[in-house]
């Protein structure tokens, strides 16, 4: 099977990145996804206890919520880290994200217009950062998710060199 060609992009050809993220992220996963699950099965739990006439109703929520819930937070962490990569180039950023909806991305360097970095309290608890790099397109931003922190500077700093010394406008 042929790798399909970017069309905006002569010469650069859309393939699987070859980085992993940091295996922290499967922690920082599961957080984000018990921080979800977890008030909401007390929320309900709770509820039921004070409100007996409903009790059926919130109890039946309760386990639809656990049925999903638990499995979401045991396999969406594991799954997320065999699929999320990443990978830099002189020529572009390459990306694979995605757990149920699974996607790749490539952005030309001469497309980038600009490179951030963001550490939420749960990322900074595992030393993780994301990157968000934006380019003109109308896909939106590339964001790659849990990187070790001080591998996340040093790319931000090898993008932000690169871009500013690759030609064209990022439009």
């Amino acid at each position: 099977m042929a790798t399909p060609t970017n069309p905006n992009s002569p010469g650069l050809r859309l393939r699987p990145p070859r980085n992993q993220v940091e295996r922290r992220a499967i922690g920082w996963w599961t957080v984000q996804a018990l921080v979800l699950v977890v008030p909401l099965l007390v929320a309900l739990a709770v509820t039921a206890v004070f409100i007996p006439p409903a009790r059926f109703w919130l109890v039946l929520a309760l386990v639809v919520v656990a049925a999903l819930g638990v499995p979401y937070t045991l396999v969406m962490p594991q799954w997320r880290y065999r699929v999320h990569r990443w990978e830099t180039t002189e020529d572009a950023v390459y990306t694979a994200a995605g757990w149920l909806r699974q996607e790749w991305r490539i952005a030309p360097m001469s497309r980038i217009q600009t490179v951030d970095t963001v550490r939420g309290p749960l990322q900074q608890l595992f030393n993780l950062s994301s990157v968000t790099v934006t380019t003109a397109s109308a896909a939106g931003p590339l964001t790659i998710d849990g990187l070790d922190r001080e591998v996340a500077a040093a790319l931000v700093e090898r993008l932000t060199a690169t871009t500013q010394a690759t030609p064209g406008d990022a439009t």
